[in-house]
């Protein structure tokens, strides 16, 4: 009887690691996240720890330790544990009459990614910083381990902890895009046999796309690297110190061009970003003695290695009603990585940029390249092990530029406990994808007027 007992108490209070949690807590490939949120108002150090105490601790990643040596075969575990949340949050001394309390906080972000995480407790902290810069009047710095769950998870999760500034009881919205494909019920018989060719050309091209793709995945893994640029990560990148850089730019500019384009945002994003590149690129190849021509830059293989989540979006809803209720909800890590090109070049039209953006994004969509490189790595953990995996991913990065995301936010302004928020940045470190002047991210917080535009740079010292 008391064996039963034990026995039910572990299945309780213990979990394994998923097979993605593994990987983010091998030693070379050990990754944290960092969600800077700027407040309207001056933090109330109380009221956010109160906070925490009736929300994210009740989540069991967030009360769990990781135990690397536990349950069967020595495998790690998820064990709960009881949170003082007091331990976890961080509130730094800093001077009221800094001077350039912008560079601070980079500053400040920075130190953070060369701080380890403490495994004898959860993984996560926060920093709140009592510092007005020209974005908010105060700061909340959330450091996650990656471990504790996938990018759309753990956002999913951070916004079902805030309440909407109109309505402070209320849940945030988060648009999700429907799609509707085939014809409906009262369709004719000739437009259903239409109908019909048009799946079989689709499956015909997601056939053929996925064939190239992993074709190119495999080329990737054996010998395909990306052209050696100023851009293109050194070895041990990945342990330099990380600089956080965030801008915040007009969302009505970027719905402007979207609509007048017919695309999406995401279209529209990383044709900037394409533009961006190219042009930096173009500066610094100008100042080499033996400037490269316009189409030497366009010979440039240069690609984004990006995490798709693949696990269905769990809502904020269901994740609020669980810190609530203590419930169960779906969570963990779950994705595949697809190798996206980008389109190096000065052009003359700047739209272009966005055109080429979409036919990239287009051609991807029609690709299964993310559920077989997620089947394919399951497989090589499963059959050689946690060490095979990680060669895998850190070859598939060291070949590849950059890395590329971007993440939804709330339809409307938020609050944080009590603290109406400016804005989210969230950003991803420790991979060895990590470029020597230009990193990675960009990141969005869909609102009426305004749009973050985020990235990191790698400080080689």
């Amino acid at each position: 009887m008391g064996e039963a007992k034990n026995k039910a108490r572990e299945t309780v209070e213990e979990e394994p690691l998923s097979p993605c949690s593994r990987l983010f807590n091998s030693p070379d490939f050990n990754c944290a996240i960092i969600v800077t949120m700027g407040s309207r108002v001056k933090g109330d150090t109380p009221a956010i720890i109160h906070g925490l105490e009736h929300t994210l601790v009740n989540h069991p990643r967030f009360s769990s330790i990781l135990e690397m040596n536990n349950g069967k075969k020595g495998k790690p575990r998820w064990v709960r544990t009881k949170v003082r949340v007091e331990e976890h949050v961080i509130v730094p001394h800093i001077d009221p009459d800094i001077e350039n309390p912008d560079q601070y906080l980079e500053d400040y972000i920075s130190k953070l990614t060369t701080i380890p995480m403490d495994l004898s407790k959860p993984l996560w902290e926060m920093h709140l910083l009592g510092l007005k810069t020209s974005n908010a009047e105060s700061f909340a710095i959330l450091k996650i381990h990656h471990s504790l769950g996938d990018g759309m998870s753990l956002m999913s999760l951070l916004l079902a902890c805030t309440r909407k500034t109109s309505d402070p009881e209320a849940l945030p919205t988060v648009a999700v895009q429907k799609k509707r494909f085939g014809p409906n019920c009262n369709s004719g018989f000739f437009n259903k046999i239409w109908w019909l060719f048009v799946g079989l050309w689709f499956i015909i091209r997601l056939l053929f796309n996925t064939f190239v793709d992993i074709l190119m995945f495999a080329l990737t893994i054996f010998f395909l690297r990306d052209t050696e640029t100023p851009l293109l990560a050194k070895p041990g990148s990945e342990l330099k110190p990380k600089r956080f850089i965030h801008r915040i730019i007009s969302f009505d500019d970027v719905k402007l061009v979207k609509n007048a384009m017919k695309m999406t945002v995401n279209d529209v994003l990383l044709g900037v970003t394409q533009a961006g590149l190219s042009r930096y690129l173009s500066r610094r190849y100008d100042q080499e003695s033996t400037p490269k021509s316009k189409e030497s830059m366009r010979r440039i293989r240069l690609r984004s290695a990006i995490m798709i989540n693949l696990r269905p979006n769990t809502g904020i809803e269901a994740l609020a009603d669980m810190m609530a209720k203590k419930s169960k909800c779906r969570w963990g890590n779950l994705f595949g990585y697809i190798l996206l090109p980008f389109s190096v070049g000065l052009e003359t039209d700047p739209l272009e940029y966005v055109r080429q953006a979409k036919a990239t994004i287009d051609r991807k969509k029609n690709s299964l390249e993310a559920v077989f490189s997620m089947a394919f790595f399951k497989l090589i953990l499963k059959v050689l092990g946690l060490k095979a995996s990680v060669v895998l991913v850190r070859k598939v990065i060291h070949s590849t530029t950059l890395s590329f995301s971007n993440v939804v936010g709330p339809k409307e302004e938020i609050t944080f406990h009590g603290h109406p928020l400016n804005y989210i940045s969230p950003c991803v470190f420790g991979h060895p994808h990590v470029s020597n002047i230009y990193r990675k991210l960009i990141h969005h917080i869909e609102s009426s007027d305004y749009l973050v535009f985020n990235c990191f740079f790698c400080v080689c010292v």
